[in-house]
């Protein structure tokens, strides 16, 4: 099989209406908010960092991704007993890096995307747990099992979101 180079010209960059922009993230937001105190088991997927992903991968722009996940990150922070700010960094890193990911290789095969939702998970969680016992002081504990766990439990739960994403993007 022959590796090919994917010019910055041959690149497909997608755009959301307005209504999409907002009403998805936000719809995210208050599920991710609301389904865990009905269903236990949905505390390990997040919601929001999927429609980060799946947002900063379609648009392909680092400042674009690095805003939406900013934006996500702080209202999913507003909702939170935990310091504003964490969620917040966290999604900004990862959209930033979804994004610019985003330019080199093609994020739009549903294998790439689910190794993406895994390392970008693991990434998520890895920034939120440095600031949160590193700089806010939070008692909390690591489990590489849990968190990779988890993040093949987001990938999957990816696949449905980024679908369902895919049928309200526009071509630019």
């Amino acid at each position: 099989m022959p590796i090919t180079y994917t010019s910055g010209e041959q690149v497909e960059v997608y755009r959301f209406s307005p209504f999409a922009t907002i009403s998805i993230p936000l719809a995210a937001i208050l599920l991710q908010a609301i389904l865990p105190r009905y269903l236990h088991f949905f505390t390990i997927f997040d919601l929001p960092l999927l429609v980060t992903i799946g947002f900063a991968t379609a648009r392909r722009n680092p400042l674009a991704g690095l805003l939406t996940g900013c934006l996500i990150g702080i209202f999913q922070d507003a909702l939170t007993h935990q310091p504003i700010g964490l969620y917040g960094i966290s999604k900004t890193v990862v959209g930033f890096a979804a994004s610019s990911l985003g330019i080199k290789i093609d994020v739009e095969n549903s294998g790439a995307r689910f190794l993406l939702t895994i390392l970008f998970y693991v990434v998520h969680e890895v920034v939120y747990f440095m600031i949160a016992r590193g700089l806010v002081g939070l008692h909390m504990e690591w489990s590489w099992p849990h968190e990779i766990g988890s993040g093949v439990a987001n990938a999957a739960l990816g696949i449905f979101v980024y679908a369902l994403l895919d049928r309200v993007k526009q071509r630019t």
